[in-house]
């Protein structure tokens, strides 16, 4: 079995009284796309400053890339790639030079002008980055993420300030890093986001690993049963059923016709997750 590329067991991080994290473990495999879900201040940023090593934890146990980030020499930090919620970078120098200065920093890298183009910026390339908008500066971040040529890639954020057209853009340039065979640990709060890029997700609530598992599996089978919905003169009904089709021809042969604003409404990953966060909150209000 190959060892998988991050590997956390119990992890623990505390700030005084403050519990930061509390016990989470989990793996990622080689070449897989993995999500980390949560509110704000749930302990996603906590966890992936951690296997970046600009964290230490409380407790527990971490491996990145089988180094522990604790103490990951220049050696490890030239294997991975880290795209931050906002990069601080001064923008006084054109795009070009910026990918062309940080290039040289690693023994191996993408080509500049390849980079740039994947990410959607050759019309831009002699631009001084302080005189780009806000979602272009956003693509500069994830050009200087990937020129190393990572073995592993961290996403905090990624597409913050994206339009919906970069967005799109930018799930392509992720695609083809994973079939590169690049191990991403993403974070978003766009769910669709989540659901469109990643095999697995991991769901974090005040500072516990609520759920896991595979994108198609998160919140188990009873949360992603159908919902029919339709109106009839006594007003708005729902049912939840695994045989919608059923309830359907049931529906259509009693109203001699198709029922009045029928819906078919199959639970999305931003449905279980809000459910699951939901649940957690409450049960621990």
């Amino acid at each position: 079995m190959t060892e998988p590329h991050v590997r956390v067991r119990d992890l623990r991080k505390s700030y005084g009284a403050f519990t930061a994290l509390d016990g989470i473990s989990f793996d990622i495999e080689r070449g897989e796309t993995f999500a980390l879900l949560g509110p704000n201040g749930a302990g996603k940023s906590t966890t992936i400053e951690i296997l970046e090593g600009y964290r230490d934890r409380t407790g527990g146990e971490a491996t990145v890339l089988g180094v522990d980030p604790q103490h990951g020499g220049l050696a490890w930090k030239s294997r991975i790639g880290i795209v931050l919620q906002s990069s601080g970078e001064s923008g006084n120098v054109s795009v070009q030079e910026q990918l062309a200065y940080f290039a040289k920093i690693y023994p191996q890298h993408r080509d500049v002008d390849e980079v740039i183009a994947a990410v959607g910026l050759t019309d831009k390339a002699k631009t001084r980055i302080k005189q780009l908008s806000g979602g272009q500066r956003r693509r500069v971040d994830v050009a200087l993420g990937i020129i190393g040529k990572p073995e592993m890639l961290f996403l905090d954020e990624p597409t913050t300030g994206f339009d919906p057209e970069a967005r799109r853009e930018f799930w392509e340039l992720i695609r083809g890093l994973k079939r590169d065979g690049t191990t991403i640990l993403l974070t978003t709060h766009y769910l669709d986001e989540a659901a469109q890029l990643s095999d697995r997700a991991g769901v974090i609530a005040g500072g516990k690993l609520i759920d896991i598992g595979r994108i198609d599996e998160i919140g188990g089978q009873e949360a992603r049963v159908p919902l029919v919905r339709w109106r009839d003169p006594s007003g708005l009904h729902e049912e939840r059923t695994t045989e919608p089709a059923a309830v359907v021809a049931r529906l259509f042969a009693s109203e001699k016709g198709e029922p009045r604003d029928l819906e078919v409404v199959r639970p999305s990953l931003e449905d279980i997750y809000l459910d699951l966060v939901g649940q957690y909150e409450k049960d621990n209000a």
